[in-house]
């Protein structure tokens, strides 16, 4: 009588413990994906909050088709703003800053219904993008203005929740008080709100004139003269001494601009060295204090 044979089922493969001296799978080098609003204010086209109004206008497209809030953006996507095909780069790049000494009679803005001189005129021309202003200093105050290329640190240099401190020399006509400067440091009311000085230093002073160097956290309009006003005291000259970790360079004297070399913008903003690219070709080199003619005003007669 035959035996049926009955097939054994074959064990399964026995798992091996991976040598100690494999090597490990190779990470991923893909760019990570970003939000595209992200990316076009990185590149200083507008701010985020304009951008996803273009988006939701159907300014921007994605490959051809109308770009939606939430979408991103990674290696090979083309990126079209009114049309135009922009020319990006997936990563961010080292942004380039500029140190402007802002002379009194200036105004920061690219237009203006009267005429008057602007801190753009000054600026070195860019490729592609726009110099963003980091804050502002109204038409009498001189002193230390920041420029950069980059929407992303520019919002965060200017943004109410990193707190970055405003340092200004401020002449007024007068002397403050003991009480006085306890009110300004202790917070006064304006017609906007609450103020105060995160410091009031007696810089001394002759005659009617006296120097005092003041702190605040915010950039309000004209709020350094708008709190010496509540108390009766007229400000005849201000001057911005220093922003966030940059102080204005002695060396650099009024209407003129240096740009920071890529080392000094990385450590001096907390930018991470591994997620950003040098592009700047001056990197390494000592910045210059440097001036731009200012363009000239006069027409030709009409024959």
């Amino acid at each position: 009588m035959k035996t049926k044979e009955v097939e054994t089922p074959r064990a399964a493969p026995r798992r091996t413990r991976a040598h100690k001296d494999a090597p490990a799978p190779a990470a991923s080098t893909e760019a990570p994906r970003e939000r595209v609003q992200k990316v076009l204010a990185r590149m200083g086209l507008a701010s985020r909050r304009t951008i996803e109004e273009w988006i939701v206008q159907g300014r921007v497209a994605i490959n051809d088709r109308p770009a939606r809030l939430g979408d991103r953006v990674g290696p090979g996507d083309r990126i079209k703003v009114d049309g135009k095909l922009l020319a990006w780069r997936p990563g961010r790049e080292i942004p380039r800053v500029l140190l402007y000494h802002k002379p009194e009679g200036e105004i920061v803005s690219r237009e203006d219904p009267e005429g008057r001189p602007s801190v753009f005129d000054r600026l070195p021309a860019l490729r592609k993008g726009r110099w963003i202003a980091v804050g502002r200093l109204d038409f009498n105050t001189s002193g230390l203005l920041i420029f950069t290329d980059d929407g992303e640190l520019a919002n965060r240099l200017m943004h109410p929740r990193y707190e970055l401190e405003r340092e200004y020399a401020v002449r007024i006509i007068g002397e403050l008080t003991p009480q006085q400067i306890e009110e300004l440091t202790g917070g006064i009311t304006l017609e906007d709100g609450p103020a105060r000085f995160e410091s009031l230093v007696d810089a001394g002073g002759e005659g009617t004139n006296h120097w005092y160097h003041v702190i605040i956290k915010e950039g309000r309009n004209r709020e350094v003269r708008r709190m010496f006003e509540a108390l009766g005291f007229t400000v005849s000259r201000l001057i911005r001494v220093r922003y966030g970790p940059v102080a204005l360079p002695p060396r650099l004297k009024r209407g003129m601009w240096m740009e920071l070399p890529p080392e000094s913008v990385v450590q001096t903003f907390g930018l991470t060295p591994s997620e950003t690219k040098r592009t700047n070709p001056r990197a390494g080199k000592i910045p210059r204090p440097r001036t731009t003619p200012r363009p000239s005003t006069t027409h030709r007669s009409k024959r």
